[in-house]
């Protein structure tokens, strides 16, 4: 699946590449999310995390090492299928 993003136009890869995963509120949605980048990329993340003000949601950014575009693509729709992902950026 590819989602015709413009990517390769705007960046040179390789590049440092932040995500950011929106998630509802979930001690285990950090963990999850390094080990999706893990199985796309090795290497050692430290991720931030952020909870809303309510503490309904989390918001975690993570900087990835990616080589192209269709890379930047996969993660994208692999951070998405997360259980309790609400959005990626």
């Amino acid at each position: 699946m590819s989602l015709n993003t413009k990517f390769d136009e705007l960046l040179d890869f390789p590049c440092l590449f932040n995500f950011k995963v929106i998630g509802n509120s979930d001690p285990k949605l950090e963990d999850n999310i390094v080990a999706v980048a893990q199985k796309h990329v090795v290497g050692n993340y430290a991720p931030s995390s952020r909870m809303s003000s309510k503490g309904t949601y989390n918001s975690v950014t993570i900087k990835v090492k990616v080589q192209d575009n269709k890379q930047v693509e996969s993660l994208y729709i692999a951070f998405g299928a997360i259980p309790g992902v609400v959005r990626v950026l």
